[in-house]
């Protein structure tokens, strides 16, 4: 059993903000601190500290610029401190709101208080549900009054009745009596993970499915690697006690599409097991993740295509909304490179209608209207099941660091805009929603897709600027050094066959301008997009039902609304190589 020794919080300064001893006598946060930054960043999670008394283990997470620290001097599992930390960062932006400021915490030491002593007791993790911590911890005077100012209720039940009474550090509120020591506490709930006497005056249930794809292409766009990572959101705004049913399904099967499944607490694991695909679950109240998985979409056998016995066009093909290539060294010079966006026209919506650019995906803005339709709500061209969108998209195009321009950026077609960012040494392409839209209108049905491109022209740092030439921008020596006649005839015969193969005799030819401007040349790009309505890994809510046997308090003859949504993700996720 891994035992939580201490917590200790720094905020952005390493200033201490808290310091919680829970079990035994561990090294003080003033003690660990320094050792701690004497390692090089990036600080690992997990850092060996021997030279203490006692030896220790000390792990730690940053969130929000504040630092937690949490040592321990016995052999325990990583995973579950870890775990645990970033419960507590999640339990401390539930009550105090996020992002985690350090004057937040500062201001509700005695909420902070109440919450490490519930979520540890005596060293052992008991309580880390956020349902579970509303029922025994009362709210922030500020969130109850936000609340109670816009009409509605607070976000704990407890903190209906006004607590009065001030916390001592040394005190933990007793079970029978509410977080303010007067009034009752609201009756126990028998699942660990829900309030107990949840009511809603509307009944509804949301599902959100957001997979997030990274896939790797080769030159010839061949694909070397595409994995899907998902994640249901599941959000529950149900009287009672319900237990529900959550049917999934998938083209070849869940079982063998999905991998590494992990669940929330709440469900199943037996019923999944034995039926794969179904989700039976009682939720939590609110917003929570009811799973995540992985999705390779070459499939198992992608590795046989690779086989020089297997024929070119056995390669597993994807079917994803945008593809990039890039050409280097062209021009005569060699300085040119021309970046070329594929858009597959598939991904263009109900309408070609231009959408506005600040179009985005947030929270639960535009719901679907019944339960598969994936509809999303604000705009006639937003994307469904049916006719998925994109919704903006940046390419970036990484160039070594001797680059010190890049000139004559121009992208055909009118797509986007293109600048050159010296400080990061890329080239960052936006193609806004509207231009988006304006592409796919062009499309003429062929099949090949929606193409544009982007030609730029490199220049590198030179002698003026205090540099050598390329060489000097890859850190090497351009040092001279003294020969005898013998190997300086030898190099002087080299250089005057070099000059001939240019064709003019002289050194700066184009053979010798292109050798100099290939290390200049980008090594892959990358892109960026969202797609609102569409899943790379083909998962999809067949069925949400509401056991009524097993449920309780929902009331008789009650069809809570069902919504869900689809969104795919990709942040530098398709990226090609050159």
């Amino acid at each position: 059993m891994s035992s939580i020794e201490a917590l200790y919080i720094f905020d952005e300064h390493n200033t201490p903000l808290l310091e919680q001893t829970y079990t035994g006598r561990p090294p003080s946060g003033s003690t660990l601190l320094p050792l701690y930054l004497a390692h090089p960043t990036p600080r690992p999670s997990l850092i060996y500290l021997p030279n203490t008394n006692p030896p220790t283990l000390l792990y730690s997470i940053i969130q929000d610029q504040l630092l937690l620290l949490c040592p321990s001097s016995n052999d325990t599992e990583p995973l579950q401190i870890l775990e645990f930390l970033h419960r507590v960062t999640d339990a401390l932006e539930d009550f105090l709101g996020g992002p985690l400021l350090a004057s937040r915490i500062e201001a509700h030491y005695d909420v902070v208080a109440q919450l490490l002593g519930e979520m540890v007791d005596g060293g052992v993790v008991s309580c880390t549900e956020p349902n579970a911590l509303k029922d025994v911890v009362d709210a922030p005077n500020f969130m109850k009054s936000l609340l109670g100012g816009v009409g509605l209720p607070s976000t704990t039940p407890s903190s209906l009745t006004p607590s009065n009474a001030p916390f001592s550090l040394g005190n933990r509120p007793s079970p029978r009596l509410g977080p303010s020591g007067g009034a009752p506490a609201p009756t126990a709930s028998p699942v660990p993970w829900r309030r107990a006497n949840v009511r809603h005056t509307s009944n509804e249930m949301y599902v959100d499915i957001v997979e997030t794809l990274h896939v790797t292409l080769s030159p010839s766009g061949r694909p070397l690697a595409a994995i899907a990572n998902g994640m249901i959101a599941f959000t529950a705004k149900i009287s009672g006690v319900p237990d529900l049913l959550l049917q999934l399904g998938c083209p070849g099967g869940i079982a063998n599409a999905v991998s590494l499944p992990t669940f929330h607490p709440c469900v199943r694991l037996n019923r999944w097991k034995d039926r794969p695909g179904e989700l039976s679950f009682v939720p939590p109240d609110g917003r929570f993740t009811l799973a995540g998985y992985e999705v390779d979409l070459l499939g198992s056998a992608a590795l046989d295509a690779f086989s020089t016995t297997t024929p070119a066009n056995a390669a597993p093909k994807l079917n994803i909304p945008a593809t990039v290539s890039v050409q280097t060294s062209l021009g005569p010079a060699g300085s040119d490179f021309e970046v070329r966006l594929t858009l597959n026209p598939r991904f263009k919506g109900k309408s070609s209608s231009p959408l506005p650019s600040t179009t985005s995906f947030s929270g639960r803005g535009g719901l679907g209207k019944g339960l598969g339709s994936g509809a999303f709500g604000g705009s006639s061209a937003a994307g469904t099941t049916a006719a998925p969108a994109m919704d903006g998209m940046v390419i970036h195009i990484p160039l070594p660091a001797g680059v010190k321009s890049v000139v004559e950026l121009k992208a055909s077609r009118g797509a986007g805009e293109a600048v050159f960012q010296p400080a990061d040494s890329r080239v960052r392409w936006a193609i806004n929603n509207r231009e988006i839209a304006a592409l796919m209108a062009n499309d003429r049905g062929t099949g090949a897709g929606v193409l544009a491109t982007l030609r730029g022209s490199v220049v590198g740092h030179d002698e003026h600027d205090g540099h050598d030439g390329p060489d000097a921008s890859l850190g090497l020596s351009s040092n001279t050094y003294d020969y005898d006649d013998d190997q300086t005839a030898g190099y002087q015969a080299a250089a005057a066959s070099s000059r001939k193969e240019d064709g003019n005799g002289g050194g700066n030819g184009n053979g010798e301008l292109k050798k100099k401007n290939k290390v200049f040349m980008p090594s892959c790009a990358t892109v960026s997009f969202t797609v609102k309505g569409w899943l790379p890994s083909g998962v999809k809510v067949e069925s949400l039902n509401v056991d009524q046997k097993k449920s309780k308090g929902l009331g008789a003859g009650v069809q809570p609304y069902k919504g869900v949504k689809y969104l795919c993700v990709s942040r530098k996720g398709v990226e090609t190589r050159c």
